[in-house]
């Protein structure tokens, strides 16, 4: 198993004739991944790779039914108008990799989304991929390989190291998620802890957080609450000054909260393994006796 991608995953690409959505669409259908349509208006009958564009969501659902969709509008185009899309016409997952969504429009949507049953991803995250079954996203496809520890984590960045760091020492992911460091995000840490929880997959969990907010006490009080895999963490910017954003728009230490020391006591109290240091995240894995890998690193 896996957690929402996998073969069944049926993808339209929103915004696929820009830039980012032609580079990325040949990679996922590179890496095995089903995508159905494409979708930018004024483009419809065209094609990419053999993927046919419609003008509208509403023209490609109707014509290919697609199961989730992937936004690579620029912000300043659409905003948060292609989530919208996606969500009216029943598209159940939504994975947006824009940046710049300003945050009042994504309060709106945010509730939007729960009221019509959409699960966002992001936005201004890297996607995920459940490797050897599907890639939605932009992550590189060839450092992951298929295997048991799930992965949630706020930095894209960070996820590629730590996920290449497993590969290197043979363990492999069941799904890796990169929920996205804007201050509002469709998922949450706990929304993916509950879903990795119950995925029979996924034998161990790695959590990478970085300052501002409080998300990851709250993960730690799930996990505490709910969890009984082990769960490895491993927090970013623990040098970061006050009142000084460090990366993402959600990665600020705001009124003396949301400093790494705070969110790493937090996990620490709620049985979760800290590491000091990315590296670190292999050999707390190596420690805790999980199941290495058995197939090969899946295809770039």
């Amino acid at each position: 198993m896996s957690i929402l991608v996998d073969e069944s995953t049926r993808l339209l690409v929103q915004g696929i004739t820009g830039r980012e959505g032609q580079f990325h669409t040949q990679q996922m259908l590179h890496y095995g991944t089903t995508v159905v349509a494409g979708a930018t208006p004024g483009r419809g009958g065209g094609e990419l790779a053999g993927v046919p564009i419609f003008d509208t969501v509403k023209d490609a659902v109707a014509a290919t039914h697609p199961n989730a969709s992937i936004v690579f509008v620029p912000a300043n185009v659409g905003g948060a108008d292609p989530i919208y899309e996606a969500t009216d016409h029943g598209i159940p997952l939504v994975v947006c990799i824009s940046e710049g969504i300003p945050v009042l429009d994504m309060v709106r949507c945010f509730h939007y989304l729960r009221l019509n049953g959409t699960r966002l991803i992001g936005p201004n995250c890297p996607g995920l991929i459940s490797p050897g079954k599907a890639k939605v996203g932009i992550m590189a496809g060839h450092i992951h390989r298929p295997g048991s520890i799930g992965i949630v984590s706020r930095s894209g960045t960070l996820t590629y190291e730590i996920v290449n760091e497993l590969t290197n020492r043979g363990y492999g992911q069941s799904t890796a998620i990169g929920i996205g460091g804007d201050p509002i995000i469709g998922t949450s840490f706990v929304d993916v802890l509950a879903l990795f929880k119950d995925d029979l997959q996924t034998e161990a969990i790695v959590l990478i957080g970085e300052i501002g907010g409080t998300d990851e006490q709250q993960a730690a009080s799930y996990i505490e609450r709910e969890v009984r895999k082990p769960v490895v963490a491993f927090i970013a910017g623990r040098t970061a000054p006050p009142g000084r954003r460090m990366g993402h728009a959600g990665a600020i230490i705001s009124g003396g909260t949301g400093t790494a020391a705070e969110k790493m006591a937090a996990l620490r109290a709620a049985g979760v393994h800290v590491a000091e240091t990315p590296a670190e995240v292999g050999d707390l894995i190596e420690s805790l006796g999980v199941s290495r890998a058995t197939s090969p690193p899946a295809s770039s």
